[in-house]
């Protein structure tokens, strides 16, 4: 399995940027999508997630300015971030779980930055 990540980029406060992930491979089926991130010096934190029948959740600190959605028909996972903080810099992963046969296992993309600066 591979996820490709893309959409990070300088943005100023306020601003907004939309991240994708797309998953290609074969021979298992999805369930949970997400997005975590790591800031500098900081331990890599969830940020969102969504269950294969669209239920959400999110950290308290990006609720009401993020919104993460799946696309099952393209193995893909997305994360518009509205309302950019400076706090919200950091390198930004998609990650899955799937099932392959008998076994459910994790995979993760490379990661995009997005930093948020004046």
């Amino acid at each position: 399995v591979q996820l490709q990540a893309s959409g990070g980029g300088l943005v100023q406060p306020g601003g907004s940027l939309r991240l994708s992930c797309a998953v290609s491979g074969s021979g298992f089926s999805i369930n949970t999508m997400g997005w975590y991130r790591q800031a500098p010096g900081k331990q890599r934190e969830l940020v969102a997630v969504v269950t294969t029948g669209g239920s959400t959740n999110y950290a308290d600190s990006v609720k009401g300015r993020f919104t993460i959605s799946r696309d099952n028909a393209k193995n893909a996972v997305y994360l518009q971030m509205n309302s950019l903080k400076p706090e919200d810099t950091a390198v930004y992963y998609c990650t899955i779980e799937l099932t392959r046969g008998a076994y459910k296992e994790d995979g993760w993309g490379q990661g995009t930055q997005v930093t948020v600066s004046s």
